[in-house]
């Protein structure tokens, strides 16, 4: 697929995803931008060589939200009784690949970022924000609800007051605010934002086993929704099993040994346990 509004870089076996309409604030557009996410998160999926991703924006914006020049993306007025039932927030549908996704995943966010330019960042695993960023769940100002299954992850993210207090208000708030919100993990100087992003996606990169750090990934997001401690045992062990029998650990055990950086092999294209995913089937896939 070409792109038309992102950009596709990986070097250091880091992929950086730009959202790229700078004279639109980079906006969301489901028609463009959603499959271009989509094809690209499948393509880092099925790319061994890609450790980590990162996301941030081109331009002065993260993203300003869903494109709503010259149209209401939101109105469903006409709508047939059966496109009410088959109806699928695009939003949602892109947060959802996310989730899945077995790279650990990096939100840059390097100004503006609402609606859906911050819902989308939710089910990534550290957002970084330069000093010049502002956020806002701005849907009760545009008669609508959270979207980008954020009522879901937002709560589990800050909490379920700050989380309503947000959502409720529909209010612009700063960086500083979303950190100590705990939306965010650290602020930073326009110039800093992304060297410390990369920083933290070489870490990953040099030191750890990508089938471990995709399995971890998914242990934490899909923990979220276990009803007892019982369930993560369960699957913490089927795992450590599984992998006991592989190169990496042996490579990880050794490294630690010999005192040296270890050497993994394994991929997550290939090497990932027979019984992933574990988790259910997606009622809507």
């Amino acid at each position: 697929m070409q792109y038309q509004h992102i950009k596709y870089e990986v070097s250091d076996r880091i992929l950086t995803i730009t959202l790229n309409r700078p004279d639109r604030l980079n906006a969301y557009t489901d028609e463009i931008m959603l499959p271009e996410l989509k094809d690209a998160l499948n393509r880092a999926d099925n790319d061994d060589d890609i450790r980590t991703i990162i996301v941030t924006g081109a331009g002065r914006a993260f993203c300003a939200g869903a494109d709503i020049s010259g149209r209401n993306p939101f109105d469903f007025a006409h709508e047939s009784a059966e496109g009410a039932a088959l109806h699928r927030d695009g939003g949602g549908t892109l947060v959802l690949r996310i989730y899945d996704v077995k790279k650990p995943m990096i939100a840059a966010i390097n100004g503006p970022a609402v609606g859906v330019g911050i819902t989308m960042t939710l089910p990534m695993d550290i957002r970084l924000a330069s000093e010049t960023a502002n956020m806002g769940f701005v849907f009760a100002k545009r008669g609508i609800v959270l979207e980008s299954c954020s009522s879901w992850f937002l709560p589990r993210v800050v909490g379920v007051s700050q989380a309503l207090e947000w959502a409720c208000t529909g209010h612009i708030f700063s960086a500083q605010e979303a950190l100590a919100g705990g939306l965010v993990k650290e602020v930073l100087p326009p110039d800093r934002l992304m060297p410390r992003a990369r920083q933290l996606a070489q870490e990953i990169a040099e030191n750890t086993s990508a089938i471990s750090v995709a399995l971890t990934r998914q242990l934490i997001w899909k923990m979220l929704g276990a009803d007892h401690p019982m369930e993560a045992h369960k699957i913490e062990s089927k795992l450590m099993f599984s992998l006991g029998a592989t190169d990496d650990v042996n490579e990880g055990v050794k490294a630690f040994l010999e005192k040296r950086p270890p050497a993994f092999k394994m991929g997550p294209s290939r090497d990932m346990p027979e019984f992933y995913p574990w988790w259910k089937e997606r009622l809507f896939p």
